[in-house]
């Protein structure tokens, strides 16, 4: 089951009295059934994380393509709160709601060849609507964009203008993380190779770089194939549970 994989995969590393690792190397999602990998956070496993490792300092370590705008504020708003401190090394990816989670970092350290994607958020929409849904649907999304922007806000270098992050915003802007830099109170690494990244939501992007929609492109086919055996796995434990009512 994923959620018997994730909390392998959270299983503190390198974790010492004062510090632990933590890591974001997959979708945000909102709970344990919509972890299709190990690698896929949600915020009610980093709850269970962060009461473990209560008061310790983090490396928090990023490569994720985004997910669920609702769960990742929750996952930030936990970082933040969290009193040790907080060293986010965004190590191949930070994009869309991912973007956020790095921020909840005191420091924030980015190689110049990692990129840092901002979008204006949207969702699916199924069913009949009617203008008045419609416009209400819009004025929820502006809302959460709003505090999206908040959180742009308060990392933003002294001189940049809010304004300015919020053109990048509806272009869907990837920064470079030397770009990214020039915008926000990032450190910058050198260059590195940068890890590829597997996301569902990739394809959902308009403006994916080049360079990096080849390496999406070599790696997808197996998240592919492992969310087929997950849903055969979670069908199969379905049964297992009826048989047994």
């Amino acid at each position: 089951m994923a959620s018997d994989n994730l909390k392998e995969f959270l299983k503190v590393k390198n974790s010492t009295e004062t510090n632990a690792d933590l890591f974001f190397y997959g979708d945000i999602v909102c709970d344990e059934w919509d972890a299709w990998t190990e690698e896929d956070q949600y915020p009610l496993a980093i709850k269970d994380f962060l009461a473990q490792e209560q008061g310790k300092d983090l490396n928090i370590y990023i490569n994720s393509g985004g997910g669920s705008v609702f769960a990742g504020m929750a996952i930030y708003n936990m970082l933040k709160r969290h009193e040790g401190f907080k060293t986010v090394y965004v190590d191949g990816i930070a994009a869309s709601i991912a973007s956020v989670i790095a921020l909840a970092g005191d420091r924030v350290v980015i190689p110049q060849n990692a990129y840092f994607m901002i979008h204006k958020p949207w969702i699916g929409l199924c069913g009949a609507y009617n203008s008045d849904k419609l416009i209400k649907a819009a004025e929820d999304l502006d809302r959460i964009e709003e505090g999206i922007l908040n959180v742009y806000q308060d990392n933003l270098k002294e001189e940049i203008d809010i304004e300015e992050i919020k053109e990048k915003l509806s272009e869907e802007t990837w920064f470079t993380g030397k770009e990214a830099s020039n915008y926000f109170n990032f450190e910058v690494d050198e260059k590195k190779e940068v890890a590829a990244c597997v996301s569902d939501y990739f394809d959902k992007y308009n403006k994916v770089p080049h360079a990096l929609k080849n390496k999406i492109d070599k790696t997808s086919n197996k998240k592919e194939n492992n969310n087929k055996k997950r849903v055969q796995l979670k069908l199969n434990l379905l049964k297992l549970g009826g048989l047994n009512d």
